[in-house]
C-alpha cells in the first residue's frame, strides 16, 4: 500500500472513529446565579448540534434542580450506574430536549469513578455543586472545562473572585471559563468580566476565559413554567440565541487538559502558590482590584 493510500486510510479511520466524550462542570459563584439553567440549556443547546449529552445533576434532591425543572424522574442514580447495578441507558431519563438527566447526589462510594467509563461518546455536563469551603465535589473535579456562572453585579464579581481563589487553593486550579447571566446592560457587563478575567488571571495565576453574556429575558420566565428551557421552548428569543452561541464556542474550544492538576501536585502547589499571593497581599493590599471597576 502507498504512503499516499495508508495516510488516506488513517484520515478516514480517525474521521470516523467515535468522538471522546468531553466532561464540562457549570457551578455557580452564588446561589440564584443561574447555573443549573445555564447546564441545562447548554444542554439543549449541545443536543440541537447533533451531540449525544448527558446531564449529572449533584442538586437533584433540592428545589429548583434539574429534574425539578424539567419535572422528570429518573429510574436511578449516578451510584446505581458506577455500581454497576444499572446501565446508564437504563438509569437517565430522556427529556423531550433529548438531553439524558442523571441524578448524582454526593456519595464517597463512588468518588473515583470517571463517568467517561459509562458514557464513551458525547458530552458529560454537571451541574456541579460546591460544598461549605468552597471545594468541588470529586465528580466535578474531573471535568475538562469548569464553567463559572454569576451575576453582573459588583458584588456578584467581588464574591466570584473570592470563590475562585478558593477554588485556586483547594484544587490548584489552572483554568475556568466565566459565564455573565441575567445582563440588562451589555457595555457595562462585558466591561465587569473583562476586569475580572484579566485580574484573577494575573493576580490568581488561573487563566480566566471571557465564556459570554446572556442577557436577561421574560421568557426564561415563561420557559419555566412550561417545564422547559428558553432553547427548547422560544428558540429566538434573546437568551437562547446566548446560549446556542456559548453552547457552540464552548464546543469549539481547544480541548483542554482537566482544570484540575492532579491530585499529587495540589499540596505543593498550593504552598508555593499560598506564600506568593501572601506576599503580595502584604505589600500591595489592594492590588487585586487596583483599576478594577467592576
Amino acid at each position: 500500500m502507498s504512503k499516499q493510500v495508508a495516510d488516506q486510510a488513517d484520515g478516514l479511520r480517525r474521521l470516523l472513529a467515535p468522538a471522546p466524550t468531553r466532561v464540562i462542570a457549570v457551578a455557580g459563584m452564588a446561589r440564584g446565579a443561574g447555573a443549573t439553567t445555564t447546564t441545562m440549556n447548554i444542554a439543549a443547546a449541545l443536543v440541537l448540534q447533533g451531540k449525544n449529552v448527558l446531564l449529572l445533576d449533584q442538586h437533584a434532591a433540592r428545589a429548583g434542580s434539574v429534574c425539578a425543572q424539567w419535572a422528570i424522574d429518573a429510574l436511578g442514580t449516578w451510584t446505581d450506574v458506577a455500581q454497576h447495578r444499572l446501565r446508564c441507558a437504563g438509569a437517565a431519563v430522556a427529556t423531550g430536549s433529548g438531553v439524558h438527566v442523571l441524578p448524582a447526589p454526593p456519595d464517597p462510594a463512588v468518588a473515583t469513578s470517571d463517568p467517561r467509563e459509562f458514557y464513551p461518546s458525547g458530552a458529560i455536563l454537571i451541574d456541579a455543586a460546591i460544598d461549605d469551603e468552597g471545594r468541588l465535589l470529586p465528580l466535578a473535579q474531573m471535568a475538562d472545562e469548569l464553567v463559572l456562572v454569576l451575576q453582573p453585579t459588583p458584588s456578584a464579581v467581588t464574591a466570584a473572585y473570592a470563590g475562585i481563589k478558593r477554588l485556586h487553593y483547594a484544587h490548584a486550579l489552572k483554568q475556568a471559563r466565566l459565564i455573565f447571566n441575567g445582563v440588562r446592560d451589555a457595555d457595562a457587563a462585558q466591561q465587569m468580566l473583562t476586569n475580572l478575567v484579566n485580574t484573577g488571571s494575573r493576580h490568581l495565576a488561573v487563566s480566566l476565559q471571557d465564556g459570554g453574556l446572556v442577557r436577561a429575558d421574560p421568557h426564561q420566565a415563561d420557559a419555566r413554567r412550561l417545564y422547559q428551557t428558553v432553547v427548547e421552548a422560544f428558540g429566538t428569543s434573546p437568551a437562547a440565541v446566548d446560549f446556542r452561541r456559548i453552547a457552540d464556542e464552548l464546543w469549539r474550544s481547544p480541548w483542554r487538559s482537566k482544570v484540575l492538576r492532579s491530585r499529587a501536585a495540589e499540596q505543593g502547589h498550593r504552598i508555593v502558590d499560598g506564600a506568593i499571593d501572601a506576599a503580595h497581599a502584604a505589600s500591595h493590599p489592594a492590588a487585586a482590584f487596583q483599576g478594577c471597576s467592576f
